[in-house]
């Protein structure tokens, strides 16, 4: 009789057995598009793990798309960096051996404590540096120290000319060049030429003078 019982369990578990064994060597085309929750903008280069196959992992590309073989039942870990955990199973009957999802990410959020930055080690190391601090003038002193004439002098020694104060220069020296170049063509006594002209018109005409 022992025997009888173990004969028919053992038939049963054979027959489960050789039921579920299609199901697990049943293969899936799991296909998607992974976009964001709120946006609706593709997330590139998510990553996709099975945790149902020794933690199988792949890769959507920078279109958001990923496909790969899936068997029923798995679980898919959708993990990104800046969003949620999403995770999902694979339904057990599927028709034409296909699945295809589209994954929304919910963007994580997270606030970070605020940090104070102090130049200063401790706090009387920054008593020491406050009082010995010196204060800055105030607004009137320091226009009156910009207009002063050293800080004038010292601005006119170091700043370059404007292209204003250029142009200005060359228009004085080309105006003062024509009229140096008029007087000189004007004026006879301003002429050397005409002085050792008018030399020799006035040693001719002793000469002149003299044969009469």
């Amino acid at each position: 009789m022992r025997y009888c019982i173990a004969l028919i369990c053992l038939i049963f578990s054979i027959t489960a057995f050789a039921q579920q064994k299609p199901a697990q060597d049943k293969l899936i085309q799991f296909s998607g598009i992974i976009t964001d929750i709120d946006s609706s903008n593709v997330i590139p280069y998510v990553t996709i793990t099975n945790l149902s196959a020794k933690s199988k992992r792949v890769g959507a590309d920078y279109r958001g798309y990923f496909t790969f073989i899936v068997n029923p039942g798995d679980t898919i870990l959708f993990t990104a960096i800046g969003y949620k955990k999403f995770s999902t199973v694979i339904p057990q009957s599927t028709p034409d051996s296909k699945y295809t999802i589209m994954v929304k990410l919910k963007a994580n959020v997270i606030d970070l404590p605020s940090v104070r930055v102090f130049p200063w080690a401790t706090t009387e190391e920054f008593t020491r540096e406050f009082l010995s601090m010196k204060l800055a003038d105030d607004d009137m002193a320091i226009a009156k120290k910009n207009l002063s004439r050293s800080s004038i002098d010292g601005l006119i020694q170091t700043l370059p000319r404007d292209g204003q104060e250029i142009g200005s220069q060359n228009y004085r020296y080309n105006f003062d060049r024509m009229i140096n170049k008029n007087m000189v063509q004007t004026n006879p006594l301003l002429n050397p030429f005409a002085w050792g002209k008018l030399m020799q018109q006035i040693f001719d005409g002793d000469k002149s003078r003299g044969n009469n």
